[in-house]
């Protein structure tokens, strides 16, 4: 009886899963369909700017952002105006978030740095480009945690280490799922890193 009983537990575990895990492919594509609206966007900013290069990136940005459903699909209005829900078109977006990715990259190519340093900066700011100059050259998850904990947030008025939930499997499995508050996304430049392979993958 107790066989039986572990079975079924067994077999409905497994079958849950499965229709989880396939709820969030489904969900996944939908966001990839989403983001890949506008490609042919970025495909015209990036030309007008001469960064054809950065396609890739700049619609794993979008992704990361806000999945493309949004004006602000790069949530670059606070780079361009200094705060949010300023941007009124999707071009803007784009146009701006294309500009501050372009000067956080460049900057951090001068500075001997390598290109994620620039991605982490755009949701950092090039203040982290500074950073990582002194410490190694080279971005990583424990740099952009370390930079968010000991310098943005204490910055921004955090002195006390405050976190709050981010409920982000990357998170999650980390930390538990946790960012310091006022202290940016420390994740930035991984998840950028990942959706862009999501977008390759299920485009």
């Amino acid at each position: 009886m107790i066989k039986k009983v572990i079975k079924r537990f067994v077999l409905f575990l497994i079958i849950g899963l499965l229709v989880a895990s396939g709820w969030y492919v489904w969900q996944l594509k939908q966001h990839v369909t989403q983001t890949l609206k506008w490609e042919p966007l970025v495909k015209t900013v990036l030309e007008e700017e001469n960064l054809a290069e950065y396609e890739d990136l700049v619609l794993a940005i979008i992704f990361t952002e806000t999945k493309g459903n949004n004006v602000d699909v790069m949530q670059s209005s606070e780079s361009k105006y200094g705060e949010q829900n300023k941007i009124t078109s999707e071009k803007e977006s784009i146009t701006s978030g294309v500009k501050h990715l372009s000067d956080a990259i460049k900057y951090a190519l001068e500075n001997e740095c390598d290109i994620w340093t620039g991605v982490q900066a755009y949701n950092f700011g090039t203040s982290y480009v500074d950073y990582v100059a002194t410490h190694g050259n080279k971005s990583s998850l424990s740099l952009a945690e370390q930079y968010s904990k000991d310098v943005l947030a204490p910055m921004l008025g955090n002195t006390n280490e405050a976190t709050y939930h981010y409920y982000e499997p990357m998170s999650l499995i980390h930390n538990g799922g946790k960012l310091y508050q006022n202290g940016g996304n420390f994740f930035y430049a991984e998840l950028v890193k990942r959706n862009m392979t999501i977008i390759k993958k299920l485009s």
